[in-house]
Formats: C-alpha cells, structure tokens, sequence
C-alpha cells in the first residue's frame, strides 16, 4: 500500500529572499510509512534527534525514486550500495 505525503520546503534564513522563493510544495508517494520509520530510527538513537527527522525523511525520499530509475544511468551504479545500506540500518 502507497502512504502519501505532502512536502514543503521554505527558505528561513539564507541567501537574500526574491520573487522566485515561494514554498516549495510537492505531493509523493511511499512504499513505506515514514512516521513508522522516523520512530524507529529515534528509538535506534542513530542520530541526535533533531537530525533524525531530517535523514529519514530525505533518505526515503531520495532511495524512492532511486528504485523508480534503478535500470537507469547513473542510479544503476548506486542502487546495490544503497540497498546493503539500508539492510544494515534495519539490524
């Protein structure tokens, strides 16, 4: 079952602000239920906690369309290594 999830993106502090810097805001979908996941990482204590959220959700973001374009140059070269990557985090 797809899980999915509306992301936004707003810039805070940075650069200087211009017309183009609206909300950047995205609808995606997930194989996995990523509040699952982001609580089993911060019961893992792998990260500090204010990082936790940050490294799950862009990883399960980049690792999904990674798998959409797995056959693909260059993310053909990647998927394996990612894949024991991500086995490892699940002991």
């Amino acid at each position: 079952m797809a899980h999915t999830y509306r992301v936004t993106v707003e810039r805070l502090e940075g650069d200087v602000r211009s017309a183009d810097d609206e909300a950047l805001v995205f609808h995606t979908t997930n194989h996995d239920d990523l509040f699952k996941i982001l609580s089993a990482v911060r019961q893992k204590q792998l990260l500090p906690d204010d990082e936790a959220a940050e490294f799950t959700v862009g990883l399960k973001l980049f690792t999904e369309v990674l798998m959409r374009h797995r056959a693909d140059t260059p993310f053909k070269e990647l998927f394996p290594h990612i894949g024991s990557f991500m086995k490892s985090l699940k002991r």
